[in-house]
């Protein structure tokens, strides 16, 4: 057979593997907090590969090392940033937000906890947090689809188009049926295969050249040719750019699809293990991902080879360092990254169509065969919707990922922060906050000011001083609030109990 035939077979057997686990989720599916949250039954060895896969996607293996490979190790800041900030929401944001969203009315999506926790009878603070859910998610889901076209398109030669059809459908698919399970669980495939991948990728392409010491005379070559210096962390860079970005790590407190993993958690005590798991995880890919993008300096460099697309280098070392069959299953570690991330999206921007707007907007009660089904009803539309907007390819991956991580990050970050740890804040602070946090981030990354500034920046603070400033003008929170405020505090700092260990 030849080397396509193998990598194809790789692929496929990868992509039914995906479609068998979406079957087994949606087994286990029967109302819409199983659909939504699963039940809150989560390991958190589960929780954080799942949390770490959903975050990274197809920006870990081509956005990353595309930039790394243009750039060099200025633009390794982000991965910094990123795992600064994901260290601090695990530690601080995780084992509250299990306790505090259980605690209050058993909170099930953000703008329901936001709801409930600020005890907004007028809905407008959820319909206006499932708004932001689902434009910002959009441009979000739409980034992976991009990338999902961009991979077939280098590595089987097919057309973009097709490609961001086969990777928007499979993962429709399963996602449709088997829901937050079936999200949960093949992300924690993916996020094994990514480590692998990230981890041999490096290795062998290192061995293969000779070692560490080639490889940094072939960088250092590519760089005199090029004027370049990839292996310095401020050649190029302003203050303001790396300032830029390592605010990256704000946008983690903000991200629905990243902390609801915490939610679905089995207890806040579980918070710790996780956090010792996904940071793990985190470190060994993202330097895995820094390096594929200076190896790849290297390798084209000292081969006499083009590289057309940045954002392919992981593709291209991948296809011509391994066997065809490896090939092809490091290959399905892109597509894991990828779909494991859209399909975390497609599902909170699910939660925020049905349980954020539809169900606040007709006050209908519906069955729970009938929420599951309105459910996959909003898989479907966010997911056709990004699919249009994936067909225009004049942004890159990273760019659609960075605007849509701002606005979360200042839209919900201040919010969910200041809910957690600040029992003064009160719902009309909360919506001037989100709202603002969500409107300057839109505008500024829309402007010529992004090129200076990253949008979280501006975003995250006016967000954060809007929501502080409101609240202390307006009434004080009731009794009954302070009092779920604190027995939340109590519960995030309980100890695990035998079940939970």
């Amino acid at each position: 057979m030849s080397d396509q035939t193998w990598t194809t077979i790789a692929i496929v057997a990868y992509l039914a593997l995906m479609l068998g686990i979406g079957y087994a989720a949606f087994r286990r599916t029967n109302d819409l907090d199983d659909y939504m949250l699963g039940g809150r039954r989560l390991h958190p060895g589960v929780a954080a590969l799942s949390a770490g896969a959903s975050d990274m996607s197809g920006w870990l293996l081509m956005g990353l090392p595309g930039a790394i490979y243009l750039s060099g190790l200025v633009e390794a800041w982000i991965a910094i940033g990123l795992t600064i900030g994901a260290w601090l929401n695990w530690k601080f944001v995780a084992p509250r937000l299990r306790a505090y969203t259980e605690v209050s009315n058993n909170s099930i999506t953000i703008p329901s906890f936001f709801e409930n926790r600020l005890r907004d009878t007028s809905r407008l603070l959820r319909i206006a947090a499932g708004a932001i859910v689902l434009v910002f998610f959009t441009f979000y889901v739409s980034s992976g689809m991009v990338a999902g076209g961009t991979f077939f398109e280098s590595s089987f030669d097919m057309s973009y188009t097709t490609g961001l059809l086969v990777v928007g459908g499979v993962t429709l698919a399963y996602t449709l049926f088997g829901g937050f399970l079936g999200a949960t669980w093949t992300d924690v495939a993916q996020g094994l295969l990514m480590l692998l991948a990230l981890v041999a990728v490096p290795i062998v392409a290192i061995v293969e050249m000779g070692g560490w010491d080639v490889v940094r005379e072939g960088i250092l070559a590519a760089d005199t040719a090029a004027a370049a210096d990839h292996l310095s962390f401020v050649a190029g860079a302003s203050a303001t750019g790396i300032i830029s970005a390592l605010a990256w790590g704000l946008g983690y407190f903000g991200q629905p699809h990243i902390i609801v993993r915490f939610m679905a958690m089995r207890s806040p005590a579980d918070a710790t293990v996780g956090r010792r798991i996904g940071i793990s995880w985190m470190i060994l890919t993202g330097i895995g991902a820094v390096l594929t993008g200076l190896i790849g300096v290297a390798y084209v460099n000292v081969n006499g080879l083009a590289l057309e697309n940045p954002e392919t280098v992981f593709l291209f070392l991948a296809q011509t360092l391994f066997h065809p069959v490896v090939a092809g299953l490091v290959l399905a570690a892109v597509l894991a990254a990828i779909m494991s991330t859209i399909s975390s999206q497609l599902i909170v921007s699910s939660s925020a169509l049905v349980e954020d707007l539809v169900k606040m907007t007709t006050r209908r009660d519906l069955s729970a065969r009938a929420q599951v089904m309105l459910g996959r009803a909003g898989v479907l539309t966010v997911a056709i919707v990004a699919g249009l907007i994936a067909m225009d390819r004049t942004t890159t991956i990273l760019d659609l990922v960075g605007f849509a991580w701002a606005g979360f990050g200042a839209a919900f970050g201040p919010i969910v922060l200041l809910s957690l740890y600040w029992r003064r804040l009160t719902r009309w602070g909360a919506l001037t906050g989100m709202v603002g946090g969500a409107v300057v981030a839109f505008a500024w990354g829309r402007s010529p000011l992004s090129d200076s500034l990253y949008e979280i920046v501006p975003g995250f603070v006016v967000g954060l001083v809007a929501a502080v400033v409101v609240s202390l003008l307006t009434a004080r929170p009731g009794a009954d609030v302070e009092e779920e405020f604190v027995e939340a505090r109590r519960l995030a700092t309980a100890p695990a109990t035998p079940a939970t260990v």
